[in-house]
């Protein structure tokens, strides 16, 4: 399917050891934390909410959009139809910008814990606002992939693409290709997916990183713990917090980012170094999904405490 990425057994191996690794991780993280969460009835538990949100569209990519790349890089020939080829675009769009806009989310909630002065109060049951603004995170997401659902059709064997987003795809899968009316309207549609759905979001994530680090250098400066210091030099548990949510933020912000430039040289400067670069996107695409849930076992108190229970079981 025009412009193939060439790709040699060793790293078809590795893509498919880190797509099992994300669904496998990712899946093992919902179950853990929610389960959690349910026992706890939901008191104190409203950054565990958030993980499993960020952590649920990161196993729905890798299940709808991954695994169908691990079964076309086996060889396995499937051409869908242009109905079906406008739901899945619609849905990887979707799904991508979801993943994009909850890891904000989480930082952005964790920059506002660290810089927090009092302890809040814990309540029983999940805060409404929390859920109202997940689901406008979905719902606002899905109605910004409604374009992708118009915009795409099926392809033939020998179609080319020529647009690509780091939201959709890296390369025609199942025959399924872009559509626009002209090439402007393409590129007009993937400079505005660019803007609002990969450089804000990242760049958003950078600021709130920033303000983290620098809350945690002042507090390691300090030595003062007075009545309106922050909480997170009365409270242990957000600085250990804070510090798996900096190593989380900043392994998407590398991977995205590195996805983002390969992804736009392509649409916008074809060079000699394409199909190298485009590559790099397919791994840094799923390293966030496979690597994410290693980050949280290792900062999580719930799920440290599952892997140890699997480890010393006997």
């Amino acid at each position: 399917m025009g412009l193939p990425v060439s790709a040699s057994p060793v790293q078809n191996a590795l893509y498919i050891i880190l797509v099992m690794l994300g669904i496998l991780g990712n899946a093992t993280v919902i179950v853990v934390i929610g389960k959690s969460v349910i026992m706890d009835r939901g008191v104190g538990r409203t950054s565990d909410i958030i993980i499993i949100n960020m952590t649920l569209s990161n196993l729905l990519v890798s299940l709808i959009r991954n695994t169908l790349l691990v079964i076309s890089d086996t060889g396995v020939k499937i051409y869908l139809s242009k109905g079906w080829c406008q739901y899945f675009m619609g849905v990887w769009v979707w799904l991508r910008s979801v993943n994009v806009w909850s890891t904000l989310f989480l930082s952005v909630f964790h920059f506002r814990t660290l810089r927090r002065v009092a302890p809040t109060i814990a309540c029983r049951g999940i805060p409404k606002t929390l859920l109202l603004s997940l689901a406008l995170i979905w719902f606002l997401n899905f109605i910004y992939s409604i374009p992708a659902h118009i915009f795409s059709t099926s392809g033939s064997i020998n179609s080319t693409e020529t647009l690509m987003l780091v939201s959709s795809t890296t390369r025609p899968l199942l025959g399924c290709v872009w559509k626009f009316p002209s090439s402007l309207h393409g590129l007009a549609y993937a400079t505005t997916s660019i803007i609002i759905n990969e450089a804000i979001p990242i760049i958003l994530m950078v600021f709130t990183n920033l303000g983290s680090f620098f809350t945690l250098y002042t507090y390691g400066r300090t030595q003062s713990s007075g009545k309106d210091a922050p909480l997170i030099k009365r409270v242990p548990a957000e600085r250990r917090a804070a510090k798996v949510i900096l190593a989380l933020i900043m392994l998407f912000i590398a991977s995205w980012g590195t996805s983002i430039i390969s992804v736009n040289y392509f649409n916008y400067n074809r060079g000699s170094s394409v199909e190298f670069l485009l590559v790099i996107a397919r791994f840094s695409n799923t390293t966030f999904i496979a690597m994410s849930p290693v980050i949280l076992a290792v900062g999580h108190r719930h799920l440290r405490a599952f892997i140890k229970s699997l480890l010393f079981a006997h």
